[in-house]
């Protein structure tokens, strides 16, 4: 149940992570963007988690996923 949870979450962060960071990205990279992004913003973002509940989990992933974003355009798309 909690990685069916993760994939929703993780795919409409992704996708409000590439408007926000204007990636033009086919459905499955924003997909990928975004669950990496859910899990890299849960874990740094955990403490604040358990204080303030699920808008701080949602705004984790959204975080990740655009520092994944950030770290794409660095380094992939600058090759």
């Amino acid at each position: 149940m909690a990685i069916v949870f993760l994939i929703i979450i993780g795919a409409a962060a992704g996708f409000i992570a590439t408007r926000l960071m204007r990636l033009e990205a086919d459905i499955p990279t924003t997909m990928a963007i975004g669950i990496f992004g859910a899990l890299l913003g849960g874990f740094v973002l955990r403490m604040l988690m358990a204080l303030t509940g699920f808008a701080a989990g949602f705004v984790g992933a959204v975080l990740g996923a655009m520092l994944l974003i950030w770290l794409y355009r660095l380094y992939v798309q600058g090759r």
